[in-house]
């Protein structure tokens, strides 16, 4: 039996992925996280094979959970579960080391074909995902940017309409740090203001509306 292990923070994709591979008679769902906190305190009592891991859970990106979680749990191969289908989302999680990314709204059979892939060691995306990789983009962005805490910060403060010295006063910097910190993110996103890069950052899940 397959051992896996579902991170959602939907509780209905989480049920309804639960019973759907429950049916399968290869896959053995052994628990359900709804956060990182119960994610680590439950892989650390079991070894599992499979983790389907939602991409966008509260508070974080899990693109940032893949390499330590690799680390720390030798044997774990992961599979993202997004309703992301944009290129440099998923060269982002490919790169730092999941075997596999399938659309939330995937098949069944993609599902189940793409744990039983990855658990023999192959990578494997979802149809919809390959149909993005085939149609490499020749210009712009191929990665998710790395972003600073406090590149992050100021992200969020300006997604909030917040001007540079209303965020100089929050974060307790100078406008002049603030201003350093949008011209690097304008450069790292690829876009002429920071509101396109905005955009990007929500698109890629990198800040909440």
């Amino acid at each position: 039996m397959i051992k896996v292990a579902i991170t959602d923070d939907h509780p209905l994709l989480l049920e309804g992925l639960k019973n759907i591979l429950g049916n399968s008679d290869t896959i053995d769902v052994v628990n359900c996280f709804r956060n990182v906190s119960e994610m680590n305190a439950g892989l650390a009592k079991e070894d599992i094979d499979i983790l389907l891991l939602d991409i966008n859970l509260a508070d974080i990106n899990s693109t940032e959970l893949i390499k330590p979680l690799k680390k720390k749990h030798g044997n774990l191969r992961i599979i993202i579960l997004s309703v992301h289908n944009e290129l440099p989302v998923i060269n982002s999680t490919l790169a730092e080391g999941a075997l596999g990314y399938i659309q939330k709204n995937a098949s069944v059979s993609e599902i189940l074909e793409g744990i039983t892939a990855v658990y023999e060691g192959n990578r494997f995306l979802c149809s919809q995902t390959r149909a993005v990789l085939e149609k490499k983009q020749a210009d712009g962005l191929h990665q998710v940017p790395r972003l600073t805490r406090r590149e992050k910060e100021i992200l969020g403060e300006a997604a909030k309409g917040l001007t540079t010295n209303q965020m100089a006063e929050k974060l307790f910097i100078s406008p002049h740090t603030v201003e350093s910190h949008r011209k690097n993110l304008i450069e790292k996103f690829q876009t002429s203001n920071l509101s396109s890069a905005i955009k990007l950052a929500i698109e890629y899940g990198l800040i909440i509306e």
